[in-house]
């Protein structure tokens, strides 16, 4: 991850019901709409993509020459050949701009680190694929500061970024005497800053993000080992009924593209099935066993 990005972080930030239907209801996508068929999108001969993680390594990034790059990059190039299409568009907006841009038809799919929870799905009204990747939280410290197990931050402040998982993570944490206090920032970026600030004692955030910031800042380190992603407390009776393992992300797709949804699965099981995708994640440092097909499905 960049510092200087200011878009809100990826996966998880949570997109409201109301906010979808105020932007369906106030038409301000009004005008860009796009072919929801597959069969439309094989006739353009390109898929369209809307992404909030434009610049957040490894997700996705320009290199200087302006083409792409970054992991996600290289799995839709996989994916465009198994639909046949030539190539893909991607449309890069505001993180919480995506799900009502989707169901405004600006785009034909999400894919942007987009953690699959029942509050979009049920509430938001979206469908989303298998997972082709699977977070998990960390609490991150300076390498340099007196921590060493996460009960030492009893009575501290941790940050996370607003409307996150990682928000309820943080809640979770203190509701066991982990942490006193809860600072939340618009992005990855502001919670680092904070610490090295010394406004926080600890961030709590995904793997991904954590990797991305220690390439740019490497004096960090964590504490307590890895914590599975927390719910909004409205949806976890909902998550626990839920058929799929939570913390994982999908590609967001509308409800009605069931054709779409059915290519886009077999992509990502050719993926797996020819090595592809643990090659990917592998290159971008970011594979373990926890990533496996069998793993991310596995309840």
């Amino acid at each position: 991850m960049t510092t200087h990005s200011t878009r809100l972080t990826r996966r998880t930030f949570l997109a409201t019901t109301a906010a979808v239907v105020a932007a369906g209801a106030t038409g301000l996508l009004a005008g860009t709409a796009r072919a929801d068929t597959l069969d439309e999108i094989k006739k353009r001969n390109k898929l369209i993509v809307g992404t909030g993680v434009l610049g957040l390594r490894p997700w996705l990034f320009k290199n200087e020459d302006g083409s792409y790059g970054g992991m996600e990059w290289e799995m839709l190039q996989y994916i465009i050949k198994k639909l046949g299409v030539a190539e893909v568009e991607m449309v890069s907006v505001e993180w919480e701009t995506l799900i009502p841009g989707l169901k405004a038809k600006r785009w034909d799919i999400i894919f942007s680190g987009m953690t699959v929870t029942e509050e979009r799905r049920q509430g938001a009204g979206i469908e989303f694929t298998r997972p082709y990747y699977f977070e998990s939280d960390r609490i991150v410290v300076k390498k340099d500061s007196p921590f060493q197990k996460p009960e030492d931050l009893a009575g501290k402040t941790l940050a996370a970024p607003l409307g996150t998982v990682e928000e309820f993570q943080a809640k979770n944490l203190v509701s066991k005497g982990i942490g006193k206090d809860i600072k939340t920032f618009n992005d990855p970026a502001g919670c680092f800053l904070a610490l090295h600030a010394g406004q926080v004692d600890a961030v709590i955030m995904d793997n991904t993000s954590y990797g991305g910031q220690l390439s740019v800042t490497p004096d960090l380190r964590t504490i307590g080992g890895v914590y599975n992603l927390a719910a909004d407390e409205k949806w976890q009776d909902a998550q626990a009924k839920a058929p799929y393992k939570y913390g994982g992300d999908g590609a967001g797709v509308r409800k009605e593209d069931t054709a779409l949804l059915k290519a886009l699965n077999d992509a990502l099981d050719a993926m797996d099935a020819d090595g592809t995708r643990k090659a990917i994640l592998t290159k971008y440092g970011v594979w373990d066993e926890s990533l496996s097909k069998e793993a991310m499905m596995t309840k």
